[in-house]
């Protein structure tokens, strides 16, 4: 029976099979120990001569770490083996030896960055990858219950989400295109047929930032919404963050204690979250020692102070209409600012940016002539407010900084298999 090494313990006295890498090697004696990863976790095999032959015993004596095998045997129970049983080992077979692995010990960032392809298969990046793969599932789950439909954008465009800032350019058959920074001007084209949209795809981002939250290439969760005001739009954001969250916690708080996360704390991230407005977090972060000027953006450390107040994720409100997207509407209670808000967390910042967005013609044409935008190039956008508009909001998640929120990782990096940043375009 071929077994996953998680299923080992529940397989006490039975014989099975599993199929892997060499994790570890331990030799005692005539007693070749072999603990034998998988995607599911690690299993301890115990490798005899008395039992498998001289030629096996000698492969396992000699075999590099990340050989790939196939191991049977019988299942005894072990408490000291991990996962509280191991494998009585009756058969080796050494699919590939292969070469002595170059990842040891205390080696660089920078090293296991070049070999990523590789690192990718130590246990921490395994935790993380299965977590990643389990909360996209989530956000989709929720999404789906909520009759969203998923789109599919272009990664090539002419207009740019934010304005044209930031974009990476390349010529395009004697034109000129641009990745896209976000693909919310085409799902906001989708809610005229569909109503409650999203894309899931990546977005790209020439910013030259070296912090530990930015990549200039990411996955980007972006819902739009007709007929959602503000107020709907950021509800919506707290139910589906809390929901796979919630279910992270229900279903793989293995994967979360792995990587240092404080579960209790993760099951407090529920409805409502803390709303503040622009004005008073300016304010808030200058008393906690910050130097925030208003009519700023704030910063890193700015979002970093504000969310560490807070023990759950918090929204900041009405930011100054000047600093913020054309497409974001003005709050008609609260003229200069905007109907938007940004939601930080605690340890990570702003993941989610959103708002309502701007759906009278007039309106729109006012605003991207006072940002001199080349309307030409929008042209296609300024019709949606031609035929049938109406109320929409909507939002864009970072994933990957919010996968680093909920798994305490340390840097954005490590939450995507291949990270791009400024300085880092292979493997």
């Amino acid at each position: 029976m071929i077994c996953r090494t998680s299923e080992i313990s529940k397989q006490d006295g039975k014989e099975v099979t599993i199929r892997g890498w060499v994790y570890r090697q331990r030799i005692l004696g005539d007693n070749v120990f072999l603990v034998i990863r998988d995607a599911f976790g690690i299993a301890q095999c115990v490798i005899k001569k008395d039992a498998v032959g001289e030629k096996m015993h000698k492969e396992a004596s000699e075999i590099f770490i990340e050989s790939s095998v196939v191991v049977s045997g019988t299942v005894k129970k072990d408490e000291r083996a991990p996962g509280g049983a191991e494998i009585k080992a009756t058969k080796l077979e050494v699919i590939s030896r292969g070469e002595a692995f170059p990842i040891q010990k205390d080696l660089s960032e920078e090293y296991l960055l070049d070999v990523r392809h590789l690192w990718l298969r130590s246990r921490n990046m395994n935790l993380i990858m299965r977590a990643r793969h389990h909360i996209v599932n989530y956000l989709r789950e929720w999404l789906d219950s909520k009759e969203f439909f998923e789109i599919a954008p272009p990664m090539l465009t002419k207009a740019g989400g934010e304005g044209g800032a930031d974009m990476f350019e390349l010529e395009y058959f004697g034109d000129t295109a641009s990745l896209t920074q976000s693909s919310q001007l085409y799902g906001e084209a989708m809610i005229f047929s569909l109503e409650k949209v999203y894309t899931l795809a990546p977005s790209f981002r020439a910013e030259k930032s070296r912090t530990r939250r930015h990549l200039t290439e990411f996955w980007h969760l972006e819902p739009e919404m007709a007929w959602h005001g503000q107020k709907e739009n950021e509800e919506v954001q707290e139910q589906l963050l809390s929901y796979a969250i919630g279910k992270m916690v229900e279903n793989h708080s293995d994967l979360l204690q792995g990587l240092g996360q404080d579960v209790e704390k993760m099951k407090k991230v529920k409805p409502p979250f803390a709303r503040i407005m622009y004005d008073d977090a300016v304010e808030k972060v200058n008393e906690l020692g910050g130097k925030m000027k208003h009519g700023n953006d704030p910063g890193t450390e700015d979002e970093l102070l504000l969310a560490g107040a807070f023990d759950k994720p918090v929204f900041v409100k009405n930011y100054p209409k000047e600093i913020k997207a054309f497409y974001m509407r003005e709050d008609p209670d609260h003229p200069g600012t905007v109907l938007n808000a940004d939601l930080l967390v605690p340890g990570v910042g702003e993941i989610i940016g959103g708002s309502e967005r701007i759906w009278d013609y007039n309106e729109l044409m006012e605003r991207m002539n006072q940002s001199k935008m080349n309307i030409k190039t929008y042209q296609w956008y300024i019709d949606l407010r031609k035929y049938g508009s109406v109320p929409h909001s909507g939002f864009g998640l970072g994933i990957e900084r919010f996968i680093r929120y909920i798994l305490n990782v340390e840097h954005i990096r490590d939450t995507i298999p291949f990270p791009r940043t400024m300085s880092r375009l292979e493997p």
